[in-house]
């Protein structure tokens, strides 16, 4: 029986190695920019009347000079709850005239409808822009 030759040592450059990449800088903006469009929920989480625009906005001065598209997003979202919280006041003022109990449902599933739809669509890598949006901010 044959015994077989000795095994010589590998240099360490040689061993397989598995290269961990850090997430590329593109996913980091998409991460923040689904967390922008995912931020006006926290109007309803937190039960605070304004909180679905002040969290947005915070996010968006703190990260705005990381990213054009997280500044980007950022004046988008901006724009979206600034103009759906002028729909839904209207819509509350109409209630006086019961017209608004059909607008104000609308308003709101439009609003939660977006909002996922926005996140969606940027996790897939597209842009997205709100409908019936007044562009406060440019």
């Amino acid at each position: 029986m044959d015994t077989p030759p000795p095994l010589e040592p590998h240099p360490e450059s040689s061993r397989p190695t598995i290269d961990m990449v850090p997430a590329g800088y593109a996913e980091h903006a998409r991460s923040w920019c689904i967390g922008l469009h995912l931020s006006g929920f926290s109007g309803i989480l937190l039960g605070w009347s304004l909180m679905h625009i002040i969290a947005p906005l915070a996010i968006w001065l703190i990260k705005r000079a990381d990213s054009p598209d997280i500044d980007a997003t950022g004046k988008e979202v901006l724009n979206f709850q600034i103009s759906y919280s002028i729909y839904t006041g209207v819509a509350i003022l109409l209630c006086f005239a019961l017209v608004g109990f059909l607008i104000l449902p609308v308003v709101l599933i439009t609003w939660i409808v977006c909002m996922v739809l926005a996140a969606v669509k940027v996790s897939n890598g597209e842009s997205y822009r709100y409908p019936l949006t007044i562009r406060f901010l440019k």
